[in-house]
């Protein structure tokens, strides 16, 4: 924060030197004597002379042109999911095909936001709730049961 106050005070003093017509040079000369290590540096001073020189005097942080960092709306995480459901053996790639999205959107979707992995290629969450947990214990019970009366039955025989 404390260096966003200082970039504006200099952006402020630079267009008050450019405004009384002084070169690049001679402006960072002056910052460098008031400011000390503080002063911006002598390309950036440049590149405000060549920004002032256009017409642009904001100081602000002005939004750039460009791809968005991230867009996911709650509404193509639904539809992710939804496609996971309806077949759990799907991959990235059909999905990211079905919802127009690309592979790793659906990728980072799955991953970050569903807290999804593929096991044995079919996609379940990471965590189970209290009933799925409750249910696989007993799955695995009847199975140990099983096995161990299976191995009754091998050692009589």
């Amino acid at each position: 924060m404390l260096g966003d106050a200082r970039y504006f005070k200099n952006a402020s003093c630079d267009q008050v030197f450019f405004l009384q017509g002084k070169a690049p040079k001679e402006i960072h000369t002056n910052l460098k004597e008031t400011l000390g290590e503080h002063a911006s540096s002598y390309v950036t001073v440049k590149n405000w002379g060549t920004q002032f020189n256009r017409g642009d005097f904001s100081t602000c942080f002005a939004p750039r042109q460009g791809r968005p960092k991230r867009v996911t709306t709650p509404e193509i995480i639904d539809q992710n999911h939804d496609v996971i459901l309806e077949v759990r053996r799907i991959s990235t790639k059909s999905i990211a095909d079905q919802l127009g999205i690309s592979c790793e959107r659906v990728g980072s979707i799955i991953h970050e936001d569903l807290d999804m992995r593929l096991l044995t290629e079919k996609w379940v969450t990471k965590c189970l709730n209290a009933d799925q947990n409750f249910k696989g214990a007993r799955i695995l019970r009847n199975i140990w049961k099983f096995f161990d009366a299976i191995q009754v039955i091998s050692c009589r025989g």
